[in-house]
């Protein structure tokens, strides 16, 4: 049965045990729902109720005497259809304010300080991505002589990010012929994003009448790490001490299965950009480890914009989390880091 064919009590009652739950990390038992929320019914009206919902899916019974705690559907449906995003106060957008807008310059230590920030806040494990800069817009290359036979480029991209690398050349080239050829390739890849320069760069300086043709050449057919930024889009985190004080973590093979999900980098990178990179909040419930075996994991996260170029950042954590508290803190911490990157 589909979430808009619960009737109000239902619904009432779902919403109920899924905050309940949320606040104690306990299974919540009909008499705790009749007795703490005024649903004007009885623990067997509310008992019956819970039946009906583990029936259909949206909740479970760990052991037969105890209470009733969320399954992953429970939780979808509560953060598509029952949640209420819960604003943040003034003193924290002034601590997260305060804590970002710091003296970092490196694009890395801002995104490394943000993570801190958010596991500060959410006691969940705070995570960033550095945009992928394919799509970033070169506005500038430099070619500096440093020695014999070699020369430094250097790239700027819209975003602001700066790289240089040293290639080796022939012989010494005199200062007009390299000059010239900065010229040429300026006039005719500055405005285009690397992914279109590396896709394109053959026909775009063709019949050239200007600068060192093997010069030129050598961007055409040279390294591709010409024109590859660094990895700096990696992984950042912080508060993985505190995610592991959470309940879900006391057994030990728990903790231990969390320790090696953090430790793999790349299936962090996975989960937070297996949806793509969209604006808003995206929420994903529960995760499939190599294993295939399901873990109780949520992921909130959000894009951020660096100089047209998009990077993610967001919370991973049990499912069973403040939901309504941290979308907000999740949508805001993403355009403060977009208004600090854009400065």
């Amino acid at each position: 049965m589909s979430f808009e064919n619960l009737n109000d009590r239902e619904k009432d009652i779902l919403k109920a045990l899924i905050d309940h739950y949320i606040n104690t990390a306990e299974p919540v038992g009909s008499r705790t729902l009749s007795k703490q929320y005024d649903f004007g019914l009885s623990a067997a009206s509310i008992r019956n109720t819970l039946k009906d919902l583990e029936e259909m899916g949206y909740i479970s019974q760990p052991h037969t005497s105890a209470g009733r705690m969320p399954t992953n559907l429970g939780y979808r449906s509560y953060v598509d259809y029952l949640l209420t995003p819960e604003n943040l106060n003034e003193s924290e957008k002034k601590f997260i304010r305060h804590k970002m807008k710091t003296e970092f310059t490196a694009v890395g230590q801002i995104l490394e300080q943000t993570s801190r920030v958010l596991s500060n806040l959410s006691q969940q494990l705070g995570v960033t991505i550095t945009p992928q800069l394919d799509s970033a817009i070169l506005t500038k290359l430099e070619l500096i002589p440093v020695a014999a036979n070699r020369l430094m480029v250097v790239l700027v991209v819209k975003s602001g990010l700066v790289k240089s690398i040293l290639i080796e050349v022939e012989s010494n080239l005199p200062d007009l012929a390299i000059n010239e050829t900065v010229e040429v390739l300026n006039e005719r890849l500055c405005g285009l994003t690397l992914e279109e320069i590396k896709a394109t760069i053959g026909e775009r300086v063709k019949g050239a009448n200007a600068g060192d043709p093997k010069l030129i050449k050598l961007f055409v057919e040279g390294p591709e790490e010409i024109w590859e930024f660094p990895s700096d889009e990696k992984l950042h985190f912080g508060g993985a001490s505190k995610l592991l004080q959470q309940p879900e973590f006391r057994n030990p093979q728990d903790m231990t299965k969390m320790v090696e999900l953090i430790e793999d980098r790349k299936a962090i990178h996975k989960m937070l950009t297996r949806t793509g990179i969209s604006e808003g909040i995206a929420i994903t419930i529960g995760h499939k480890n190599k294993k295939g075996e399901d873990e109780q994991l949520s992921m909130l996260s959000s894009s951020y914009d660096m100089g047209g170029i998009k990077g993610v950042v967001g919370i991973i954590g049990p499912t069973r989390m403040q939901y309504s508290k941290l979308v907000s803190l999740v949508d805001y911490t993403s355009k403060m880091l977009s208004e600090i990157l854009s400065d």
